[in-house]
């Protein structure tokens, strides 16, 4: 695969990945959306046909990685370090297209995000928050907590991945990329209660940086001083299932 094959690869890839997952995320959280409100199980089967998406579509041309952990989890197994930068520049350049994609299918919920006045007794409705639509937000800050989380999904991310890979049958049958998908909805159900398991370091940098740029009336804070976290626990993670993966297999 040449540098441009894997540069556009990722970047279409990764687009896709993040509008379908910032996509449901604004489906289920912004007023007037007619997904509002269907819940976490909603969100966890978005992201994970995000991946599907995005990993087939990439596959012929980068090998749909979509993922910085991914990437250097397997360059720590393989030594392969030649072209980590070329993914890794196309990853985040498409997480930050999908999160414009996904504003700009939403752009009349996210315009209608002010405060209102009508209800019965005349209150103002408050704003909706708007950077979970875009990034992870912990619900419980604690940074020592949040970090494990986060390394924790991500070497129950990668360490499957590069298992995978050992199953001939799955990359012949071109099955794989489906079982990563069921991979993700597993670990959005099981784990990502506590931070919005961001396992991917381009998924929340990316739009967070959109999120911070877009015009979006009320959108609240964008949340820098935790940005570090599902930025740095993903690439921990990925670099210690690489390493596992190659001590144990």
């Amino acid at each position: 695969m040449s540098n441009g094959d894997v540069f556009v690869g990722e970047v279409i890839g990764t687009a896709i990945l993040i509008l379908f997952g910032a996509g449901v995320c604004a489906a289920v959280t912004l007023r007037y959306s007619k997904a509002r409100a269907s819940g976490w199980i909603v969100i966890a089967f978005g992201w994970g046909f995000g991946v599907l998406a995005g990993a087939y579509t990439a596959a012929p041309l980068s090998g749909g990685h979509l993922n910085p952990a991914v990437t250097l989890g397997i360059a720590v197994d393989t030594g392969a370090w030649g072209k980590v930068w070329v993914y890794l520049l196309g990853q985040f350049i498409g997480a930050m297209l999908g999160a414009v994609l996904a504003y700009l299918v939403y752009l009349a919920q996210f315009q209608a995000n002010v405060r209102e006045r009508g209800t019965t007794d005349g209150t103002a409705e408050e704003p909706t928050p708007t950077l979970g639509i875009f990034s992870t937000i912990p619900e419980i800050r604690n940074p020592v907590a949040n970090l494990i989380t986060e390394i924790i999904a991500t070497v129950a991310l990668v360490l499957p991945i590069l298992a995978f890979g050992l199953t001939r049958g799955l990359g012949q049958s071109g099955t794989l990329v489906l079982i990563v998908s069921l991979l993700v909805v597993g670990i959005g159900l099981s784990l990502g209660g506590p931070t919005g398991y961001a396992i991917n370091p381009a998924r929340d940098l990316g739009p967070r940086i959109v999120h911070t740029l877009l015009p979006i009336p009320n959108k609240g804070t964008s949340d820098w001083g935790y940005a570090w976290i599902p930025v740095v626990g993903p690439l921990i993670g990925g670099v210690l299932a690489g390493l596992l993966y190659n001590a144990a297999f």
